[in-house]
């Protein structure tokens, strides 16, 4: 059965171009109600363009879709109570919230102004914070509720000159997890996307231009849109995608190693092990350390 949004709302962030423009007409194309929201500031969070958020719409409604436009910043709590009751009185509900909104500082860490670093985790982690909270409620009420985050391979694995946009990124990961939790029994269920896209005013250019026509926004779109549907049933997973190629990212451990522990062991005794405990040839999901712990002591037979 073809998956379909009507009767469904999303707000979609930072929605006036890239990746969000892209997310908010696929969104609509499949009948989802959608609330374009962006201030219209340059890349770097300044100034501000009502007809950025104003165009996208425009170009929803001209393709028989529907939306409307919310210019409220991502960065403050009544920003984004005001994107929520934007969608609330335009059309009764929040479905989905898609957390795409996002700016640029990059920098060395060593050169990096701290005003910087703090814009964007305000942005990016704080405008999901603000974002998602304001959202909750409503999705607590309805018993439905599908949120995307946006993460990124600059915090998953690195990249020169973004620790302010790498730690935001990250972030992400420990509020999913915990949201997972708490909002589960709502039907509230919480996913991270982490998008590769060219030719996005964030990501400019790619290096190799063979691969351009291949890692556009379009070929994201589906997983995001699939993150927000009735479709979904995963929770607390992270989605790579570019260029149709979809990953599962999860974090995995070493098998570790228990050491004598009838008192604490030495630094000594750890610099010992550190082969072992630093090895990946077999590794294993991680699902907490205390957990392991308990199951190594059990098997031991000191529990």
């Amino acid at each position: 059965m073809a998956i379909r949004f009507e009767d469904r709302v999303v707000i979609v962030t930072g929605s006036g171009g890239g990746l969000g423009r892209c997310y908010a007409h696929h969104l609509a194309s499949l009948g989802a109600r959608v609330v374009v929201n962006d201030p219209g500031g340059a890349v770097d969070g300044r100034g501000g363009d009502a007809s950025v958020a104003d165009m996208v719409v425009a170009e929803i409604i001209a393709k028989g879709g529907q939306a409307v436009a919310s210019y409220d910043s991502v960065a403050t709590e009544a920003g984004a109570q005001g994107i929520v009751a934007t969608a609330v009185e335009a059309y009764g509900r929040v479905d989905a919230l898609v957390n795409n909104a996002g700016i640029l500082r990059d920098k060395s860490f060593a050169k990096m102004e701290m005003a910087d670093f703090e814009s964007v985790m305000q942005v990016h982690f704080m405008g999901s914070v603000y974002c998602t909270r304001a959202a909750w409620p409503v999705m607590k009420a309805q018993k439905f509720g599908r949120v995307v985050f946006t993460t990124s391979m600059a915090g998953l694995v690195g990249n020169f000159g973004q620790a302010n946009y790498g730690a935001a990124k990250t972030a992400m990961l420990g509020l999913m997890n915990v949201l997972k939790v708490e909002g589960g029994k709502d039907n509230i269920l919480l996913n991270c996307i982490s998008p590769v896209a060219g030719e996005t005013r964030m990501a400019g250019p790619v290096a190799d231009p063979k691969i351009q026509p291949y890692v556009t926004a379009e070929y994201v779109a589906p997983a995001v849109a699939w993150l927000c549907s009735d479709a979904c049933d995963v929770s607390g997973e992270i989605v790579g995608a570019s260029g149709g190629y979809f990953t599962a990212v999860r974090f995995h451990r070493s098998p570790g190693v228990l050491l004598p522990n009838d008192q604490p062991p030495s630094i000594d005794d750890f610099a010992a092990a550190t082969a072992s405990i630093f090895d990946f040839s077999a590794p294993v999901p991680f699902t907490g350390t205390l957990r392991e712990f308990l199951r190594l002591m059990e098997e031991a037979g000191k529990f």
